[in-house]
């Protein structure tokens, strides 16, 4: 496929070089660019401009408040509110309005240990100002008649702001204006990351040009562990796969179905006419080849197939139109993003590790380092719960909602 880049930088410096121009990346460079703060010159350097195996492009383009620690709420409160008015949000008339469908999340807890922590997080959620419904049996029964409720204790679900949203318009337009505010973006691959007294100097890229910079920033996805190494830095981030499933249904139900998530790891949701499925792995959930995109043997089958027909009946038959597989960034530490410097290298700077939360966490991680850059602290919301330094004192974020 053609590039949609040019392969050549047009300068030999730049004071920011992001590292990565998927969803992550052209955030940071929106940001960035918009900012009359920010005076420095940006560089997006994407290895493949069709982004046809970014995770971006296999995203499932969902949105949700369901979180059990109060930061991640607040990271999609505001993903929500800048969809909401998307053209004035990154300064286009041009950019249409973004279209969502808040059917929301609905969480079935399947003990009492599930249902628990269910209450604790519809607790916080309220408090921030979330919609969340805890929902008995009754009232499971009521909403979601099609439902089968064997086993399960209670649920929670929230219509509002929440459920799917078009991420590939908001992913085309952030970068589409961040070029336009002067955000050079080119087709080529870094290579090398050179350093001299404790600071990245410079990269070397692909085709050969070594360009010197005033800062890095690791924006690569499933990949962001091969830069980190080229920075000598380990970072928990490796490519996993996650399944994908588009469906027919023979019985179609009669109403949205919002994304259910199971007690057996898989969640369904209503996709336009048709339904989406997805799970991880049905064996060892382990790092993959960041080009490894092979299906499972048996992974609709043994564990898709029959887990939603048991708990929703109507889809015992059905016709799979179409697949795929894509790749959490995932952060085998603990399945959160991991922001900011490392000590000893303060102008190399993370936004790794989202673990399938990328792309509704995307607006307020790319205003967020944004503010790093430009101003050495967050301002509009603190995120230095992701910092790397928690990595290294092996002490967690704690997330109870990770899918």
């Amino acid at each position: 496929m053609p590039a949609r880049f040019d392969t050549a930088p047009q300068h030999r410096r730049y004071d920011t070089v992001i590292i990565g121009g998927a969803m992550m990346g052209s955030a940071l460079a929106f940001f960035l660019a918009d900012n009359p703060d920010y005076d420095g010159r940006i560089l997006v350097v994407e290895r493949d401009g069709s982004y046809e195996a970014s995770s971006t492009a296999h995203t499932n383009s969902c949105m949700r408040q369901q979180f059990s620690n109060e930061v991640n709420i607040r990271i999609s409160r505001f993903a929500a509110e800048f969809i909401r008015d998307f053209p004035a949000r990154i300064g286009d008339d041009n950019a249409p309005a973004i279209h969502a469908h808040h059917f929301g999340y609905l969480y079935l807890a399947g003990d009492a240990e599930a249902e628990a922590a269910l209450r604790s997080a519809h607790a916080l959620q309220t408090r921030l100002g979330a919609g969340t419904e805890m929902l008995g049996l009754d009232a499971l029964a009521g909403r979601f008649p099609f439902l089968n409720l064997d086993g399960i204790r209670a649920g929670s679900h929230n219509t509002r702001d929440e459920g799917y949203w078009d991420g590939g318009t908001v992913f085309h337009w952030l970068g589409r204006r961040a070029r336009a505010l002067g955000a050079e973006y080119i087709e080529n691959e870094v290579t090398g990351i050179g350093q001299s007294g404790g600071r990245v100097q410079s990269v070397t890229l692909r085709s050969g040009e070594r360009i010197t910079c005033g800062r890095v920033v690791n924006c690569a996805g499933p990949r962001a562990s091969i830069i980190a190494d080229m920075a000598g830095i380990s970072l928990p981030v490796e490519p996993r796969r996650r399944y994908t499933f588009i469906f027919d249904a023979a019985t179609p139900l009669d109403r949205d179905l919002p994304l259910t998530v199971d007690p057996s790891g898989v969640h369904v949701r209503s996709d336009g006419g048709y339904y989406l499925a997805g799970c991880p792995p049905l064996g060892d959930d382990r790092a993959m080849d960041p080009d490894d995109f092979s299906f499972e043997d048996g992974i609709w089958e043994e564990k898709l197939w029959p887990a939603i027909a048991h708990r929703i009946p109507a889809f015992e038959r059905v016709k799979v139109v179409n697949a795929w597989v894509g790749h959490y960034a995932y952060n085998a530490f603990d399945c959160n993003a991991v922001l900011g410097s490392p000590s000893g290298l303060d102008n190399f700077i993370f936004m790794n590790g989202f673990s399938g939360h990328g792309l509704q966490q995307a607006p307020a991680m790319g205003r967020g380092v944004m503010e790093l850059i430009t101003y050495g602290e967050y301002r509009s919301l603190d995120l230095s719960a992701f910092s790397y330094d928690r990595i290294t004192g092996n002490t967690p974020f704690a997330e109870a909602a990770v899918i």
